[in-house]
């Protein structure tokens, strides 16, 4: 039986001004000292020059309407709907810097469903 290993959710979002400035100074932050990061953030760069910040479960906490980052702020969220399903784990955020302004996804394992014994 073969199992979806993730999925990846893009989140409606709404960007402040301060949650910018905040993702900005960590990208400077992360340029001058990759070592000023704090632990469960992890950040690159693609080869366009695009920022890409990844901070695992522990780092980030999903409400209703709002996703709040451990030491960068929160994001607003558009809508009230559940970002992943219920029973869901390993989640990582993901948020891009794109041509187009900021990317922000959710990549998760969905719970493992099995029917044993049925008849």
């Amino acid at each position: 039986m073969s199992h979806v290993k993730s999925r990846e959710v893009v989140l409606a979002v709404n960007v402040t001004e301060e949650l910018s400035l905040a993702l900005e100074s960590l990208r400077d932050a992360w340029r001058r000292d990759p070592g000023s990061i704090p632990r469960g953030v992890s950040c690159s760069e693609s080869r366009e020059g695009h920022f890409l910040l990844v901070a695992a479960e522990s780092v980030f906490a999903t409400l209703p309407g709002a996703c709040v980052i451990k030491g960068i702020g929160a994001v607003e969220l558009i809508g009230t709907e559940p970002v992943f399903e219920e029973g869901a784990h390993s989640k990582t955020l993901l948020l891009s810097d794109t041509g187009d302004g900021w990317k922000f996804s959710v990549k998760y394992v969905p719970p493992i469903v099995r029917a044993r014994n049925a008849k």
